[in-house]
């Protein structure tokens, strides 16, 4: 089963939603990531039916289906806020679309039913309502609805965003299992840079209505191809400091170090650094020296964020360990590895391309 979007383009009220996406979906799961605005939501939408792009064409299994409606698609849809029948039991909830399936008989859709409530663990409220139920059981209905009939391709969009994290993390756990070797297309959308590098599937980086990058999500993780795609991909968010090549040296905020590769004298770059490899002990020679002031700690229990005041007013934060205090308006240090610094070719914005890191090792987990 494949999925082939070739050069959909939407367009809506004088703006451009999606710009020439060209895409080919595989059997088993996608992830689709980006922000609020990329038009991961448009995407799918256009993938189910629900909207006919401006051009381009849709095409499942070798047959265009740009202009077939979504009733006569093979495809299930599951959304960030659950949509369940408030008058429907939880089983008539998940029934209801297998009622509508001539495949399946009376007996097949019980056997179904209790099937898919049980992998979804929600087998012991078949009889309550959804009112009922918690946000999380809620959301377990809905997909085991969106699952009870097989379908060629399922789309959830963000379907965990509006949960505790506790229950996000039980079901990014179960989701990652039942989908790791489906038969079909799951398109999977999120703005979790932490949910793509757990699911790790294959992945793809929208922007802007464009597709930024696809591909290996740990590969573009260690090695992000543009200063965009290192942005959607870390959370928290990537520190960006300004610096500038000369004599084969990158200065940064009065101290500098060697250029991992041969650039032009004057270049200017913008250099990206993730919180955790910010500390305030030093790391062993050669670690950059960014004398700081501090601004404001955030304690969360197993970590702490302490953001800091550089010179010129630039602002980065460190990702430390553990509960650390503070006292705001101190002077500290902040100490960087610059095997952990990447290097991109512009100044400003967020499309620069990735010119050179020297990490040895990236930990994904950090």
């Amino acid at each position: 089963m494949t999925v082939i979007l070739d050069g959909i383009s939407v367009r809506q009220r004088g703006e451009t939603w999606l710009d020439d996406i060209n895409l080919e979906l595989s059997d088993g799961m996608t992830t689709l990531i980006g922000p609020m605005t990329a038009g991961k939501t448009t995407l799918m939408r256009v993938v189910a039916g629900l909207l006919t792009p401006d051009s381009g064409r849709v095409v499942v299994d070798g047959k265009d289906v740009t202009k077939i409606s979504v009733r006569k698609r093979s495809v299930a849809f599951v959304y960030q806020q659950f949509i369940n029948y408030p008058s429907l039991t939880v089983y008539e909830n998940i029934a209801s679309p297998l009622r509508l399936d001539p495949r399946f008989r009376r007996a097949g859709i019980d056997r179904r039913v209790r099937e898919v409530a049980e992998l979804m663990g929600i087998a012991g409220l078949l009889e309550r309502r959804p009112s009922e139920l918690s946000g999380g059981q809620q959301q377990r209905t809905a997909i085991a609805r969106a699952l009870a009939r097989p379908v060629d391709v399922l789309l959830l969009d963000e379907p965990l965003a509006n949960l505790d994290f506790k229950l996000r993390e039980q079901l990014r756990a179960d989701l990652k299992t039942m989908f790791g070797g489906s038969s079909g297309v799951v398109l999977y959308s999120t703005a979790d840079p932490n949910e793509a590098l757990t699911f790790a599937a294959p992945t793809v980086v929208l922007g802007e209505g464009r597709v930024q990058h696809a591909g290996d999500v740990a590969d573009m993780y260690a090695h992000p191809p543009t200063l965009a795609v290192a942005a959607t991909l870390s959370d928290p968010p990537l520190n960006l400091l300004p610096g500038v090549v000369r004599d084969g040296r990158i200065e940064l905020l009065g101290t500098s170090f060697p250029a991992p590769r041969a650039h032009a004298s004057g270049q200017a770059v913008m250099l990206g650094i993730r919180p955790h490899q910010v500390t305030i002990e030093p790391v062993g020679p050669g670690a950059l020296e960014l004398p700081a002031e501090i601004r404001l700690a955030e304690v969360t229990g197993s970590a702490t964020f302490l953001h800091l005041l550089l010179q010129g007013g630039r602002h980065l934060v460190a990702h430390l360990p553990g509960t650390q205090l503070f006292t705001p308006g101190e002077p500290a240090v902040a100490y960087v590895n610059p095997a952990h610094i990447f290097v991109f070719d512009e100044a400003g914005g967020s499309g620069g391309r990735l010119l050179a890191t020297s990490a040895a090792e990236v930990d994904l987990h950090g």
